[in-house]
């Protein structure tokens, strides 16, 4: 399957909510989804590191960082950590770094942009609390769909046996 979003909205048009930020898609997996774990947290990705130090299996992290281009909240380090603990994806309201070897991780990661910088640590934001993307709010439990067409979310889980 090389397409997602199209299907599920032609199919769950009810249930689904577009995040229309202008995402741009890296990580060698297009297509992804699972259960949304929070992240709040701006130019400081003390959060995010010890998020996806955790078991991820199932889940995608959803990482509000305000939207800010001026430091990256996700390098290859990090994502590495994340691959092997089995985290389906990343999304960032904000910018990555090491793109091109994130590129090459058996991982789906959306952002806005890239940016070389690298954040300070002071283990400053939220995990699991609402947040809010592109005017919508997420919570943790939610889910959320990703793949080259942009970011959805949900209340609930859908049945993707209808795209067999």
């Amino acid at each position: 399957m090389l397409d997602l979003l199209p299907d599920l909205f032609d199919h769950y048009p009810e249930q689904l909510t577009l995040l229309s930020n202008p995402w741009k898609a890296f990580g060698a997996k297009s297509i992804f989804y699972g259960e949304v774990v929070t992240v709040k947290c701006f130019e400081d990705n003390s959060k995010v590191k010890s998020e996806l130090a955790k078991k991820g299996h199932g889940k995608v992290l959803v990482v509000d960082g305000g939207g800010s281009t001026r430091r990256a909240l996700l390098g290859d380090m990090i994502a590495l950590n994340a691959c092997d603990n089995g985290w389906e994806g990343i999304i960032i309201n904000g910018c990555i770094r090491d793109a091109g070897t994130i590129n090459t991780m058996l991982i789906g990661v959306q952002a806005l942009g890239t940016n070389p910088i690298k954040t300070d640590k002071k283990d400053v934001g939220e995990v699991n609390v609402t947040i809010e993307i592109a005017g919508i709010s997420i919570f943790p439990g939610m889910m959320i769909y990703a793949d080259l067409n942009g970011v959805a979310v949900s209340r609930q889980a859908l049945d993707l046996a209808i795209l067999a």
